[in-house]
């Protein structure tokens, strides 16, 4: 049975940056709730960058919570849009994916928005269903529904024509597209990141102008990676990918800044917003930050892992970084953290003289000579990716800190 609107506004709205129309969305949830009709709600998914970090996975998450309410998931996966290319915040044109490439990416999406969204409560469509069968004619009505001057409104385009970058015709045609899925499955709310702002909301445009109620747009913000600054993505290295090993996910989720603990509870946990304001008033009156990390850390894993695998995580964690059973003046080797593994940093044990060679390295490994944080361990693991904060011991008296 669907909850009362009101409770179910209280969950929405957590953590959001902007709902397009609060009372349409409050109308909606009542008409639902009277009825015990779900609502539709729909995610249009960019097939051309199939790995998902947490940055990704705010929208997912809020999604989730919908679904846990009770209201109906469709996924679009734009595999016809996806040929076209969404220019969205690019200086030039993307380039289009071929058909093979987008259902290779589709298929990596599934193994892990299926670790957020229940994935028996969740509805799955490719947009060439529909848009691959419009004719020209219907193709026609479809670009009268706007004009150039709101097509050139998008701040990508508007850039690109400032510039004298080249804007082809078909590039005009993916918010229309993107918005005419939410004529088809007659979407009630549609969700999106900021940078999805003018897509989503022809997406009402186009409902309306097919005498549909117009679906709610709902902008979650953009989520700072661990750095503390800019956006979390995987090319500036501050990301925490959901597919990551849970005591990797675990120990990054420590590492960020105090000052954004609330802002992950919101965006990147599923917890109920009482219980956030209850951390907000323990932050307030002096807890420990890292203390309240701690859990932030556990909730996450958790979420993608599970109580096993995530108990491993707080145990490794606990025996790595948080027993003093370590120098804490030992030399540090800078690294690329969650990049290099114990086989790339070889070169440079043996050039700081804690090795003579790699193949002595490697007889030390086969004598349990070399230990992780404590943990003795084998030529097997040469391939392991090292973090933050990790400790190398060669033999009884050697120790390196691995740093960022």
């Amino acid at each position: 049975m669907l909850r009362k609107p009101e409770e179910q506004l209280k969950i929405i709205k957590k953590g959001v940056h902007q709902i397009i129309d609060e009372e349409e969305l409050l109308e909606k949830l009542e008409k639902s709730y009277n009825l015990q009709k779900p609502l539709t709600i729909k995610l249009g998914l960019d097939p051309s960058a199939p790995d998902i970090h947490l940055g990704h996975a705010v929208v997912l998450r809020k999604i989730k919570q919908m679904q846990d309410l009770g209201h109906r998931v469709v996924i679009i996966i734009g595999d016809f849009t996806g040929r076209i290319g969404d220019p969205t915040g690019k200086a030039k044109g993307r380039v289009a994916l071929s058909e093979e490439q987008v259902k290779e990416n589709a298929e990596t999406y599934f193994e892990q928005i299926f670790k957020v969204l229940d994935g028996e409560k969740t509805t799955v469509r490719y947009n060439s269903e529909w848009l691959s069968k419009l004719s020209f004619e219907e193709v026609l009505k479809l670009a009268a529904t706007t004009s150039v001057a709101r097509i050139l409104e998008r701040d990508d385009f508007q850039k690109r024509y400032n510039n004298q970058v080249p804007i082809g015709i078909h590039e005009f045609f993916y918010p229309l597209m993107q918005a005419y899925d939410s004529v088809e499955i007659d979407a009630d709310i549609e969700l999106g990141g900021t940078d999805q702002t003018f897509n989503i909301l022809m997406g009402r445009t186009l409902q309306k102008h097919w005498g549909l109620e117009k679906q709610i747009a709902i902008f979650m913000p953009l989520l700072e990676g661990l750095d503390g600054v800019e956006k979390m993505s995987k090319s500036l290295g501050n990301y925490i990918g959901v597919n990551e090993p849970a005591e990797v996910m675990f120990k990054k989720v420590m590492e960020i800044p105090d000052q954004l603990i609330l802002k992950y509870f919101e965006l990147a946990t599923d917890e109920h917003p009482d219980e956030i304001e209850n951390i907000k008033r323990q932050l307030v009156q002096g807890a420990n930050p890292r203390d309240i990390k701690l859990k932030l850390a556990e909730i996450i894993t958790n979420l993608y892992w599970g109580d096993e695998e995530t108990k491993r995580a707080i145990s490794y964690f606990d025996t790595a970084f948080h027993k003093k059973e370590i120098p804490d003046d030992i030399p540090e080797l800078l690294i690329e953290i969650g990049k290099e593994t114990l086989l790339d940093i070889i070169p440079e044990i043996v050039e700081l003289g804690f090795v003579k060679s790699k193949s002595e390295f490697v007889r030390l490994l086969n004598q349990n000579g070399v230990q992780l944080n404590k943990e003795k361990i084998s030529e097997d693991e040469l391939d392991r990716v090292l973090m933050n904060g990790e400790v190398l011991q060669i033999g009884k008296k050697r120790f390196l800190r691995l740093i960022k």
